[in-house]
This record gives structure tokens, sequence and C-alpha cells, in this order.
């Protein structure tokens, strides 16, 4: 029993072996959703695997080294394990039924105990105890607010079982492991070079169990940040601009800025749950852009052929990921000083670009959002009448659960031309619905009223853009003057803060970004 206990402990060690040394090879390890790490590389520059090169952790005859009899084997070749393994993804708990269990050992002389059946083998150890662990510090923390710390993983868990099926997919895998363009990595470096002596605490919502930031603090150097040199609304506008065209050669849609995070600084022991991003954080991408590490610290993604796979990163290093479908997070602790990292996110129109010149469609985003805008509807949003997004599996619960919350969005077009102020009014309003900074700046250099316009409902701009989750457009607002606090129905409905927090959720960067300028969460007068 101990023999296969040492085995077990040594397969876990090799796995942060080989990922060192493809980091070495500037190549991408990977992991099986239902695996562990294993070397066969993935190449930089290619979902593909590297073919030329021979797995090492493998037998003489070429086959890999399993950490259990008729342990499963993904299509690179490595040995893989699934979910609610190193963390709860679909379940509250992982497995406990480890591979050196007499009834996984000899299973012919030790019938499974009926506490095991059903349960998938786990090579990893004892991730029950860890992730415990993390339950109960973020509830001793919080104090009497603790049990929100429950609420917040039940509801990470609920999201990441339901979520991805009932999303539209872009990609074959899923993600895509390449160098960053050079000219995005010049503008985050430089920013981080200037910046990186000025970190302050990143505020996390209370109850927040998606990192152990009580333990392992996070801190922030934010780009959009007017306070440190080169931070604002500029530079983030120049990044989005610089990464869009890479993310959507990638993905063959036509995208539109919708969030941009960072630069997050974990520090050592820091773990992130496994979870996918709430919408309309859909086509994404990380860039490292600074590591003080003891080994590498590897990003799990389950990708879309139902396999995980940890990919290493290096500075200068991007992960391309559809955010809203593929599960992705470090369940290991860091070991080192600190990993920074930018969140560069995007959200499909709707349009692709796979065949929309030959078609006949214009290409050009602002074209197309004016002329949305003459018709009366959202730039960005796609063309059918009930205002669904694309990325949307018709039919899903998750079509069942936006309708619900979006109930107006089918007679959008009527309820825009019923704007008091009028059709510039609207291109405001809409611009902001959208995401679209751009935009709102021209309509509000023109008319600077436009910044606190109501609409029939007692809506300003600075409450569709905190629907919509759009940082930059919440805070060019503020700066132009909006209030932060002021509340829909003409003082009787709600504030930013509480629409973005019942549209995205507790843990979404627009609701730690309202409550860091001190925005209060106000709720409709019943």
């Amino acid at each position: 029993m101990m023999l296969i206990r040492t085995r077990s402990e040594r397969w876990l060690a090799l796995a942060f072996i080989i990922a060192t040394a493809c980091t070495h090879n500037r190549q991408a390890s990977s992991l099986d959703f239902s695996s562990m790490l294993s070397k066969k590389n993935i190449n930089v520059e290619s979902d593909a695997p590297d073919t030329k090169k021979e797995p090492s952790d493998s037998t003489t005859d070429g086959t890999p080294e399993l950490s259990y009899p008729g342990q499963p084997v993904n299509s690179f070749g490595q040995p893989t394990y699934g979910v609610d393994i190193s963390f709860p993804i679909h379940r509250e708990k992982v497995s406990t039924n480890y591979a050196w269990l007499p009834h996984n050992v000899d299973p012919e002389n030790n019938p499974t105990p009926k506490e095991y059946e059903g349960m998938p083998i786990q090579p990893l150890g004892n991730k029950q105890a860890e992730y415990d662990k993390l339950i109960q510090g973020c509830v001793k923390h919080y104090g009497k607010r603790g049990h929100s710390c429950i609420v917040t993983d039940q509801d990470r868990v609920s999201m990441s079982l339901r979520q991805p099926s009932a999303m539209q997919n872009y990609t074959e895998l899923g993600f895509k492991k390449i160098r960053a363009p050079d000219h995005v990595m010049e503008l985050v470096k430089k920013f981080w070079e200037t910046n990186h002596g000025s970190q302050s605490p990143e505020n996390w919502p209370t109850g927040n169990t998606y990192t152990n930031h009580w333990e392992a603090e996070t801190n922030m150097v934010s780009v959009e940040n007017p306070k440190l040199r080169g931070g604002g609304t500029k530079i983030k506008s120049a990044i989005w601009s610089a990464a869009r065209e890479t993310i959507e050669e990638w993905t063959g849609e036509e995208l539109t800025q919708c969030s941009l995070y960072g630069i997050r600084v974990y520090k050592e022991g820091a773990v992130l749950a496994t979870h996918v991003d709430r919408m309309p954080l859909v086509s994404s991408a990380i860039v490292n852009v600074a590591q003080d590490v003891d080994e590498p610290w590897p990003l799990e993604v389950y990708a879309h052929d139902g396999m995980a796979y940890n990919v290493t990163m290096e500075p200068g290093d991007m992960v391309l990921y559809e955010s809203h479908s593929v599960l992705h997070g470090r369940p290991f602790p860091l070991k080192g000083r600190y990993y920074a990292n930018i969140f560069i996110h995007f959200e499909p129109t709707g349009h692709t670009l796979r065949h929309g010149h030959a078609e006949g469609g214009s290409s050009d985003v602002e074209d197309k959002y004016r002329q949305a805008v003459g018709e009366g509807r959202g730039g960005h949003e796609q063309e059918a009448s009930d205002g669904l997004p694309p990325y949307i599996v018709r039919g899903s619960v998750e079509e069942t659960r936006w309708k619900q919350t979006h109930r107006n969005e089918g007679n959008k077009k009527e309820h825009i031309k019923s704007f008091a102020t009028g059709s510039t009014q609207t291109v405001a309003h809409l611009a902001a619905q959208g995401g679209d900074l751009r935009q709102l700046e021209r309509v509000v250099e023109k008319k600077k009223e436009l910044v606190t316009a109501k609409d029939e409902n007692g809506w300003t701009p600075l409450h569709e853009g905190a629907r919509a989750g759009s940082i930059e457009v919440v805070d060019y607002l503020l700066k132009k003057g909006a209030d932060a606090n002021e509340r829909t129905n003409y003082g009787t409905g709600a504030s930013a803060l509480w629409l973005a927090e019942n549209e995205h959720g507790g843990d979404h960067p627009i609701v730690s970004f309202l409550k860091g300028i001190g925005a209060l969460s106000l709720g409709p007068e019943l």
C-alpha cells in the first residue's frame, strides 16, 4: 500500500517538473478534463500537439505512465482525470476515491465500498481538505457575514454546471496559447515597469471565494487608474484595439470591447477557483505581464473536447480562451513571490468575419452601429427580434434566464423611440448599453447634458453602462459629472451598483469598481 501512495505522490511532483520543462521550451504543457499533467507539448502557435517530440513521461515502449491501472488517456497521450478532482466544479465536493485504496489497487479481491460507487478515482491526494480549508478560511474571515462565502461558491458551481452547454462556441478547442502581439505587450510592459511599485489591495466583494484573498491577498496595478502614470481610458482603449484583431482572427467573429481588468498581482499561496465568466465576457485573453515563481503556476483549462489542459505561461505569453464556456482556474497554490496578469474581454456582435464580406455585409463595426441606431436598435446586439445575444443557444436554460432579466428587450425599438429628449439622447443611451466608449465620447462632446439625461423610466447612460458591465463607460460618465448613486424611476428605482450586482453577480469587475469608488447598492422601492 505504501508503494502505491509513493507512486501517486511522485506522479504529482512529476507534473510540475514537466510544466517547468515545457516552460523552457516556450510551449504549453497540457492536462485533460479527465486527466493529470503529462509531457506531450502543444505548440505555442497552434492548437495541435507537437508530434515531433516523443513524450518523456512514458514507458520504454512509448506508452504513457499511468497513476493507476486503467487511467484514461487523452488524444495527446496524457493521463487524464475528470471534473471534481482538482477542485469542486460540478458538485460541491471533490472525489475522495484515492488511487491507493484497496478496491482501486486490487478490485478483484476488494469490492468497492458503497460510499465510493460512481466516484471517479482521485490521483491528486486530499484535495477535499484543501477546499474545506479555503471555505472555512473565508467564513472565519467574514465572521457574521461568513454565510455569503457558501452562497457565492454554490453559485460558482451552479454556473459551471449550467452555463457551458448553453453557449455558442466559436473555436474548435476553446483556447490557444500564443505570444502576445508586440504592440500589446509593449503597452502593458511599459505600464507595469512604470507603476509596479504602486500596488494597491484589490477590493473583493463580501464572501467572494474565487480567490483565497483573505490569506493570499491580490493587488492591483490598474490600467484604468488615472492616478498611475499612463493610466486611464487612453491606455485601455489602446490595449483593446491592439488585442482585438488577434482575437477576432482566432474566433472568426466581429467583436466589441467588453471589459479590461488588471494588472492583477497574485501573491504566494494564491489559488483561483475553477469557473466560467459571466456574460457578456465571451472572447477573452490572459496576458502574463511578470512573474517571480519557484515553479510554474499552471492555468487549468477545460476545453471543448472534454479534456483539461494545464497551460504554463511566461511573461509575454497570451492565452486566448472562450471564457463563457471554457472552465478555467488555478487550483494549485502559487509557489513564488508574485504572478501578474491582465485580462482582456470582448463580446461577439453576431457578425461572422468568415463569410461577411462575401455576403456583401459591412466589416466596419462603427458603420454597423450607426446603421443599427438609425433603425432604432442596439448597435452590438444581434438582429433577432427578441435581442437574444448570439452566443446563447436557443432553447437552453440560459435563454430562459436571460429573458427573465431582459423582459423589455424585444420591445427595445419602441422603448428607444419613447426617450423624452429625442434621438440624440437615444444614441447616448445606446452607446452606454453597448459599452461603446468612442461613440459615447462623440455624442457627449456635442451635447454635454446627455451625461445626466433620463429616459421615460428615469434611466441615465450611467445606469445602462453599469447594467452592461462596462467599467470604461461608467468611469467616463462619472468623470463627466454623473451621480454614482442616482436611482432609476426618478428616485424610487435602483442605483448603478444594484443594477450591476443583479445583472452580473458580486464577483464582476464592474461591481468591484463601483464599490471601490464608494457607490451604494440601492434597490427599487417596492
